[in-house]
């Protein structure tokens, strides 16, 4: 009864998504009240266990809002200009074979993007740039949810694998074969994925081989501890061996003199990644920035049945270092250029600003319910009560539903960082209790987090912002759900299968 309990605030948020069909605003408000109610009445919830985890969780949510809304309104500005239709263009002026190019924008382009940003960001950028090549709303979003997520545990520059190895006191030189090696399979599921959401299965032998080649590159950066770039260099990698499959001509940028929408788009998320990647590459820089942290310190609390959570830090702010702050300095920028360029007119920021806060509104309420809910249940006992029922009831057989625990914990916080700080510890001291090698579990479970990308209704939403499709989120989800239990499964079975060798 009580695993049925802690399993219904996440169950009540996929029905009303997958059967009522509510946004996940709405749905996430709905779990989050449920999941209140039932700590308060099953679970022990006092006020202090309230709060602790709804500050944690607000802080987390900004965390991450820090990032979605500076990056909405950069979206609002280059596309307020034609900037976002240019760069697809131009993409589509350089691939003939029109299945391979938005299988490539939804897969190896997305994957760059979660290399460099993380934080839903290549679902918002990339999303509308498949709506502007003919690509129907719901669609765009799942195609490009479900082919970014292999690339999401190596993403953000490496900080979400460091995170991992930090948490679970594993040397990262021993993790990363393991790791890269899931995901280079997660690599090519994810590619087939998106192939089959946009209808392009055709193509299969031309994915299987970009796939092996971003799998490569991801792997050989991995094991030499080049994390932080490895998501990165496979898919630029993969972008690289699409065009020469099917290259039409060398992309023209426009021939006048004249400060373009292409070239304003190349310039805000080309000084992007240049930006992002002299902040961490450039090593003298990252120290001092490094050093500048903001680090809350919340205290032990303890619910009425005796769940305690210890004094610990909450999220880390290093505000330099946070994309956010990258994104915020390109946007003013950006802004700046394109009204140089008079290609935006003088109080155009006021309609920028303004869609903004419109498609960042319901992204923001659900995001605060994903995550709150999230807080509350890991403070109170529930989350933990949920992996250990399945590790209790499969028994050797757990490997096989390893994955699938990341993907609960990155369905319910938006967030494999998040997953991988629930689950990891727990992933490696079921490991070490039915003696397999922890290395290949804690790789399955960041897998799996990286998987619940697709499945996230935080990440559906941030997409949902970008495309101008109100409540499509419920509807794509209906899309990548089966895609992303299948590859979580059939990854589970790679791992069982592997933990019996190693």
């Amino acid at each position: 009864m009580r695993y049925f309990l802690a399993f219904f605030p996440i169950f009540l948020i996929l029905a009303l998504m997958l059967v009522f069909r509510w946004g996940g605003h709405r749905a996430g408000a709905a779990g989050w009240l449920a999941g209140n109610l039932i700590a308060f009445f099953f679970f022990g919830l006092t006020f202090d266990v309230w709060w602790v985890s709804q500050v944690k969780g607000f802080l987390l949510s900004f965390y991450v809002l820090l990032v979605l809304w500076p990056a909405l309104f950069l979206f609002h500005t280059v596309n307020q200009t034609g900037g976002i239709q240019a760069f697809a263009s131009w993409f589509e002026t350089s691939i003939h074979d029109r299945g391979l190019l938005l299988v490539l924008m939804a897969w190896a382009f997305s994957g760059f993007l979660e290399g460099m940003t993380g934080f839903g960001i290549p679902i918002a950028v990339v999303a509308p740039m498949l709506v502007g090549v003919g690509v129907p709303p719901v669609s765009a979003i799942a195609a490009v949810a479900a082919g970014h997520s292999w690339a999401v545990s190596m993403g953000g520059m490496g900080v979400l694998f460091d995170t991992l190895t930090a948490i679970t006191q594993t040397d990262a030189a021993f993790l990363a074969g393991p790791a890269a090696f899931i995901l280079g399979i997660a690599c090519l599921l994810c590619g087939l994925a998106a192939s089959a959401i946009l209808g392009q299965v055709r193509i299969w032998p031309k994915v299987l081989l970009v796939a092996a080649l971003m799998a490569a590159v991801q792997y050989a950066l991995a094991v030499t501890g080049l994390t932080a770039l490895a998501s990165i260099l496979a898919g630029l990698a993969g972008l690289l061996v699409g065009l020469m499959l099917n290259y039409r001509g060398r992309p023209r940028l426009p021939a006048t003199g004249r400060f373009s929408p292409l070239h304003g788009a190349l310039f805000s998320y080309g000084g992007l990644a240049v930006l992002m990647a002299l902040l961490t590459l450039f090593e003298p820089l990252h120290t001092i920035l490094l050093k500048i942290a903001w680090i809350p310190v919340f205290p032990q609390v303890e619910t009425l049945q005796g769940f305690l959570t210890r004094a610990a830090p909450g999220t880390t702010f290093r505000f330099f270092l946070h994309p956010g702050t990258s994104i915020i300095v390109l946007s003013f920028l950006s802004y700046r250029i394109h009204r140089a360029a008079n290609l935006l007119s003088p109080r155009s920021w006021q309609a920028i600003a303004a869609k903004t806060a419109s498609s960042a509104a319901h992204a923001t309420l659900g995001i605060l319910a994903a995550v709150g809910l999230s807080s509350l249940m890991e403070h109170c006992g529930m989350t933990l009560l949920l992996a250990q029922g399945l590790s209790i009831t499969m028994q050797t057989a757990y490997p096989l539903i390893s994955p699938l625990i990341g993907m609960l914990g990155a369905f319910a916080t938006g967030s494999n960082n998040n997953s991988n700080v629930l689950f990891a510890p727990l992933q490696k001291d079921v490991a070490l209790l039915l003696g397999f090698d922890p290395n290949w579990l804690l790789a399955a479970q960041t897998a799996g987090g990286a998987l619940g990308s697709m499945i996230s209704p935080a990440k559906m939403l941030v997409g949902c912002s970008t495309v101008h499709a109100e409540g499509c989120d419920s509807r794509a989800l209906r899309k990548t759900l089966p895609y992303g239990l299948a590859i979580g499964l059939l990854t589970g079975g790679i791992v069982f299968a592997l933990v019996q060798f190693f």
